[in-house]
């Protein structure tokens, strides 16, 4: 996110009343709700991870240790357990 300029894109009006109320400080203007996105959503990294966890889960079942694999990915054991826990549950809902 980069940072506008208020009287870019207020009217005078608006940004007088703005002034008033903080006077030069950095605010930030959220969102609307309906218009706000998910995590990962605009970066990919929400497919990233979803395909790593499949991978990671392909390979605990080729053999694989939770160990090695969390070794190899960087990851807690406690992560890689998660990962397996819940490639379980996908695979029994197919």
């Amino acid at each position: 996110m980069r940072y506008v300029n208020a009287k870019d894109i207020f009217p005078e009006d608006v940004l007088a009343l703005i002034q008033e109320y903080s006077d030069g400080a950095y605010i930030y203007v959220p969102r609307k709700a309906e218009k706000r996105k998910k995590w990962g959503e605009s970066t990919g990294s929400k497919l990233e991870t979803r395909e790593r966890n499949a991978q990671i889960y392909a390979q605990y079942k080729s053999g694989n240790k939770v160990q090695e694999l969390a070794t190899s990915h960087f990851l807690s054991e406690k992560s890689i357990e998660r990962i397996i826990t819940l490639g379980r549950k996908q695979e029994q809902k197919e």
